[in-house]
């Protein structure tokens, strides 16, 4: 029994996964098409809307679809309350879990991460503060931007 579930629910789960996730793409490539001034601008209107809507919804089916059922106790803090939003220990997917619970906010990462196929669109449509490991002044450039955002009074997504 465990076999047959397994011969039938791996390939249907891994079908759903990629459709989710091309439909996040897609998404991602809608919400970001022609913005002006790629990650110096923040995303606005009905940018910022459906990044927050349509790719929280669905990354939240995707950990469903995946086995993982996610629920909230208390009340999530929001922007004003807290630009900063930290989790730890960035050890897994758990993270993007974080994420979709509390509007796709944006992400530190390294700056290769935006040039990876497919996954590389929808992290830019969060627009991360990316991190150069090649570049030496990278760490201060990064406190730098994590602060203006912060201090932005809600004109930027929340930071996780």
């Amino acid at each position: 029994q465990t076999v047959l579930q397994g011969i039938i629910l791996l390939p249907l789960r891994a079908i759903c996964i990629a459709f989710i996730v091309l439909l996040a793409w897609l998404f991602a490539s809608i919400a970001t098409f022609r913005h002006p001034g790629k990650r110096s601008v923040p995303l606005k209107g009905w940018r910022r809307r459906m990044i927050q809507t349509t790719l929280s919804r669905l990354t939240r089916t995707l950990f469903f679809v995946m086995g993982f059922q996610v629920k909230v106790k208390g009340k999530i803090a929001s922007l004003l309350e807290a630009p900063i939003f930290v989790a730890a220990p960035h050890s897994s997917f758990f993270d993007a879990i974080i994420s979709a619970l509390t509007g796709m906010p944006s992400v530190v990462s390294r700056a290769e991460n935006l040039s990876t196929p497919i996954f590389g669109t929808i992290l830019s449509s969060l627009q991360p503060v990316s991190v150069s490991r090649q570049d030496p002044d990278s760490r201060k450039n990064t406190v730098t931007e994590i602060t203006m955002r912060a201090l932005s009074r809600g004109q930027w997504p929340q930071v996780i």
